[in-house]
Formats: structure tokens, C-alpha cells, sequence
């Protein structure tokens, strides 16, 4: 929460900042450079908020309680299903970050809550998410080019604590990721 507060009093120093300066510059617009401080600031703060988010997560992590992916799968939460069978499933992220943003998940968690908790047990699991992935990139059109990303942990912002893979496409990726 003090993440958050500072955040937003961050913000509201920018926006009167900027007020003042153009005021002072006598200008209608904001210059480029104010304009990018503030868009700075924005992703400092949605880093801030993400990073919160993951750390609270952590903490229930091995809890045992179903999961919003667990919700998925029971169908108490509708979502749109992109690939389903008898093990995983494939839907659209509520928050795409790029114009194809599908989530592939285990449809049992069986402790498989992060990568890094992976076991021999888990081999067969993993190969059939990453090859859904594929099939997913293919039928999104997207084959010739996509990303899959696993978020393993707090410090890699994971939220849900049932492994995820996002696949990602439909744009230009950048390097390095993050």
C-alpha cells in the first residue's frame, strides 16, 4: 500500500509540475520532454502496483486455495477459450499486452504452482503446455512469430500461483523483455 501511495503522490506532483510549467512556458501543450517524465512516472507506478500485487500473492501461494485459473477451469468465471483437451487450457488474458495475449494453463495444478517448483514428475505437463502454445500460436496466426513467457516466482511479478504460460503475438517484440 505504501508502494501505492507514493505512486499516486508522485503523480500528483507531476500533474501539477506540468501544470506549472506550462504556465511558465506559456505554452497550450506540455513539452515532449515534461510529457515523457509523466509517461516515465505512469510505468514506475504500474511497476510499483504490479510488483505489490506479486508479493501478496507469494504469500498465499502454497495456501491450497483455488485459484482464479482453478475458477476458470470449474467454469465459475467465464472466459474465452481459445484451445482446450483433456489436460490444458487456453484463454484470453483480461489484460492482453499485445494484440494476441492467451494464457495456457494445467488444467490439474498437482503443486506445479511456479516453474521453479517443477519436479520429474511434471515433464509430460510441461511438454503439453508448450506444444498447446504452439498450437495456440497457430491457430491465433500468429506461428510465424510469438513469445511464451512464464512468470516464475515474486520477483518475476508473478500473480497466480498455478504455472501460466502467456503466449504473446501479433506485434513486434522487443529485446531485451524486461
Amino acid at each position: 500500500m505504501a508502494a501505492m501511495t507514493s505512486s499516486f503522490s508522485i503523480m500528483r506532483y507531476t500533474a501539477s509540475t506540468t501544470t506549472r510549467a506550462v504556465r511558465v512556458l506559456g505554452t497550450a501543450k506540455p513539452s515532449a520532454s515534461i510529457v515523457n517524465f509523466r509517461r516515465s512516472l505512469c510505468r514506475i507506478s504500474a511497476t510499483n502496483n504490479e510488483e505489490a500485487t506479486a508479493k501478496a500473492a507469494a504469500a498465499n501461494a502454497d495456501s491450497g486455495a483455488p485459484t482464479i485459473f482453478d475458477k476458470i477451469i470449474a467454469k465459475e468465471i467465464p472466459s474465452t477459450i481459445v484451445y482446450e483437451d483433456e489436460k490444458v487450457l487456453a484463454f484470453r488474458d483480461v489484460n492482453p499486452q499485445a494484440p494476441v495475449h492467451v494464457l495456457v494453463i494445467p488444467k490439474l495444478r498437482d503443486g506445479l504452482t511456479q516453474l521453479g517448483k517443477a519436479e520429474v514428475r511434471h515433464e509430460q505437463i510441461l511438454g503439453q503446455l508448450l506444444y498447446a502454445a504452439r498450437l495456440v500460436a497457430e491457430k491465433e496466426g500468429v506461428l510465424d512469430g510469438f513469445r511464451v513467457v512464464i512468470n516464475s516466482g515474486p520477483d518475476a511479478c508473478q500473480s497466480v500461483y498455478h504455472l501460466h504460460l502467456h503466449v504473446l503475438g501479433g506485434r513486434q517484440m522487443k529485446w531485451p523483455p524486461g
